[in-house]
């Protein structure tokens, strides 16, 4: 197994927090590489097409919505990266689904303070924007990291990855810009890393990882005629909460969670929870609702490389705070970069962007103390 890069701060998840502390790392001039085991950047952000696949103007399977009043930092990193956002359609009325065979009440809107904003083209223009900044031959795809090793002497680390055959790539110091739990479960240390910080990354619950969501796309968004805002709650299901998913380019689409269980949802399978939310949709907003031109579905929880056996029951949101997340036998050596690691905001965009440039300015300090003295 020959190492494939020299000494360097590699990367391990090309997420959104990933991607942000190699943007913020080559920008200072220093060298990275970063790997992922999909075959895509985005991590959890996706946005795709009506055909399923990733889109510059997409529906966003996984995080959406952000609030630049509460969320300042993605507010300000998307206009640094010269994006534009738009704010979540609510005009008309919300629908309410009370209990099975009642038809649904409706309930004039209140606008929401703060108001939600959704991304022009869809999260996933924030993953194209930061990708395109970055040299192409500093990422690679589809390579999955299984064990990580300090040396005897100190000097560096190995890190074992599988990338259609087994390599070893060396590195100065390593980000796992990937949730904690998912981690803990899937990558060998050697030293092991002290049992109280595995015990916290066990702990950690992995934001959208229980989670499932559903689009039904449609030729134009009929609801908006009809006096409605395509926001929706039901104590019925499948589906518990609905909103508009109308893109800003007017491509029209319905969305919701799943209220399921991840183990219910299985047994289930794909195609009876698409028939029930299809046809939910139809109670709720009307015969056209059962039509639509498309379908999409994710689900988090059936994700290997996003969820563990952990996190099929929701456990609550990750909480925040200052704390240290590795033992002194490797703080010089990793830091750990998920969302679900931000002091604020953790598990949120603002997060990811937050996590991944506090672990950048993290290496690029101490890195530039001995320049500075010129040893």
């Amino acid at each position: 197994m020959t190492p494939t890069f020299s000494k360097t701060i590699l990367i391990v998840g090309g997420g959104l927090a990933g991607l942000t502390a190699a943007y913020r790392l080559h920008r200072a001039g220093f060298d990275f590489a970063l790997v992922d085991a999909r075959e895509r950047l985005g991590g959890r952000i996706l946005s795709v097409g009506a055909d399923d696949e990733p889109s510059i103007d997409g529906f966003d399977l996984g995080p959406s919505w952000f609030w630049p009043d509460m969320h300042p930092e993605i507010a300000r990193f998307a206009q640094e990266l010269g994006l534009a956002f738009f704010p979540q359609h609510a005009d008309g009325a919300m629908a309410f689904e009370r209990s099975p065979g009642s038809a649904p009440e409706h309930y004039r809107t209140l606008r929401q303070e703060p108001q939600s904003m959704r991304l022009v083209g869809g999260s996933g223009a924030i993953i194209s924007a930061l990708a395109d900044r970055l040299p192409k031959d500093r990422i690679r795809l589809g390579t999955r990291v299984t064990r990580i090793v300090r040396t005897d002497s100190g000097a560096g680390l190995q890190v074992h990855v599988l990338h259609g055959s087994a390599e070893v790539i060396e590195a100065a110091h390593v980000i796992f810009a990937l949730p904690p739990r998912l981690l803990a479960q899937t990558i060998e240390f050697e030293p092991a890393p002290d049992e109280a910080f595995r015990k916290l990354w066990h702990a950690t619950p992995t934001w959208m990882a229980p989670h499932a969501k559903f689009f039904a796309l449609y030729e134009k968004p009929f609801w908006r005629a009809a006096g409605l805002s395509g926001a929706a709650q039901s104590m019925v299901g499948p589906l518990v909460e609905i909103h508009d998913a109308t893109t800003a380019s007017g491509k029209a689409a319905l969305f919701g969670f799943l209220g399921v269980p991840a183990n219910v949802r299985r047994e289930a399978g794909r195609d009876a929870i698409i028939a029930a939310s299809v046809n939910q949709l139809g109670r709720l907003f009307g015969p056209e609702a059962l039509k639509p031109a498309a379908t999409l579905y994710k689900d988090w929880a059936a994700d290997p490389l996003t969820a563990t056996t952990s996190d099929l029951a929701a456990s609550g949101h990750p909480t925040g705070g200052k704390r240290k997340w590795v033992g002194p036998e490797w703080s010089n050596w990793m830091t750990l970069a998920g969302s679900e690691t931000a002091v604020h905001d953790p598990g949120y965009l603002a997060g990811a962007v937050a996590a991944g440039e506090q672990a950048a300015k993290k290496l690029i300090e101490s890195r530039k103390r001995p320049e500075t003295s010129g040893t």
